[in-house]
């Protein structure tokens, strides 16, 4: 659907096409809705493209830590170093399973975890690590590797913003020992709600799967499809119900098929961002990593400076809206929301960058289907209001 000037410009859009329709319409035509063989060819497909064997397709992100973070046995008391610059579903994850979150600072240029601060907050009770590839941009893992070293400490990716992005010349998802993906509708390809969760050691990937399917050691469509065997079923662990249905992995196979293109096109629409906002005062980009890499672009971030303007962040983004202009914020820190304010105590002096950035950050319209006149309404309002507002 075409987005004409005086329509609102949303900050976010799913690339929905035919082929996908007809995909979804054969799934529902066959009669099998839930886990089946269109869930077993997205995982394959998924596994082959980022370069894992062991893959597990789920029905969010968030179920996805879940059970990455239930494969670590954690303990009362346990510790997992999570960057505070997040949206909470990795931190309620390890509060749920009864581990104590241990909030980190960012880089204040990339938003990435930083490596630094994971390394001072290493204890002997630290289990694992959850760095988030934030906006789509690589973390350095081989940092990160290395911090770890000699201390039996599990890294978990948060690669939610980073399906297509590529680290050094490799998928993101290939060194870590969990890496999670969301297919949520804002993300670089959906499944109208789903995730993936891919494992490095191949001896947990069976036990994830029965995690994931209320423990049960037979998956649905294998029980009860045309390869029946036996009607018995056993529970071996307590599970959640976390699988994905073909539904949604009719999206996903043609989705993945078209991420590289995605991304390719985000990538010009970002460069395209940068040089039109280049002359404007008083907000920036966020910069990048010096490593090797490919930048998923899931998110066209902007940070204000608030010091020379004589508004807020949040009054920004409704100044936006009044010019017909969506966007969003990639993220209020979760040591700020008040459950984890109120258990952990004040870190207003212990995340600095964290603090400062999650104050000025805004997340402009980026998605494939955007044309140049479409960002140059959102440059356009930009510079409009910040030209009223300046100091």
């Amino acid at each position: 659907m075409s987005i004409t000037p005086t329509d609102f410009l949303p900050f976010s859009r799913p690339s929905i096409d035919d082929d996908m329709i007809a995909e979804v319409i054969d799934t529902l035509k066959s009669g099998w809705l839930t886990t089946g063989p269109k869930v077993d060819r997205f995982e394959r497909m998924f596994g082959d493209y980022v370069g894992s064997e062991n893959v597990v397709a789920v029905n969010s992100g968030t179920a996805a830590l879940h059970i990455a973070i239930q494969l670590l046995g954690l303990e009362n008391g346990d510790e997992v170093i999570t960057p505070s610059m997040t949206w909470p579903s990795a931190v309620n994850m390890i509060e749920l399973t009864g581990g104590v979150p241990v909030f980190v600072d960012c880089d204040p240029g990339t938003l990435n975890i930083s490596v630094e601060d994971v390394e001072k907050r290493i204890t002997k009770k630290t289990r694992a690590i959850i760095p988030v590839h934030f906006a789509g941009q690589p973390v350095d893992i081989d940092a990160l590797i290395d911090v770890v070293k000699g201390w039996g400490i599990k890294i978990i990716e948060d690669a939610a913003h980073a399906a297509g992005a590529l680290y050094k010349g490799d998928h993101v998802g290939t060194k870590a020992d969990f890496t999670a993906y969301s297919f949520h509708p804002n993300k670089n390809i959906t499944t109208g709600e789903g995730g993936m969760l891919t494992i490095k050691n191949g001896d947990e990937i069976d036990l994830a799967r029965k995690i994931k399917f209320h423990g049960v050691d037979k998956r649905g469509w294998k029980r009860f499809g045309k390869d029946l065997k036996t009607l018995e079923y056993e529970v071996v662990v307590p599970g959640y119900k976390y699988n994905m249905m073909d539904i949604q992995a009719a999206l996903g196979i043609h989705q993945l098929g078209r991420l590289d293109e995605f991304i390719n096109k985000r990538e010009l629409l970002a460069r395209y961002y940068d040089q039109a906002l280049s002359n404007i005062p008083h907000i920036a980009p966020l910069g990048a990593v010096s490593y090797s890499h490919r930048h998923a672009r899931h998110l066209y971030i902007l940070k204000l400076n608030l010091e020379q303007i004589r508004i807020t962040r949040d009054e920004f983004m409704r100044e936006l809206k009044k010019r017909n202009i969506g966007s969003g914020l990639h993220y209020t820190a979760v040591h700020k929301h008040k459950y984890y304010s109120d258990k952990y105590g004040p870190f207003l002096d212990a995340l600095p960058s964290t603090e400062h950035c999650s104050e000025r950050i805004i997340s402009v319209p980026l998605f494939p289907a955007m044309t140049t006149s479409d960002q140059d309404r959102v440059v356009s309002a930009i510079d409009s209001i910040l030209g009223e507002c300046s100091c």
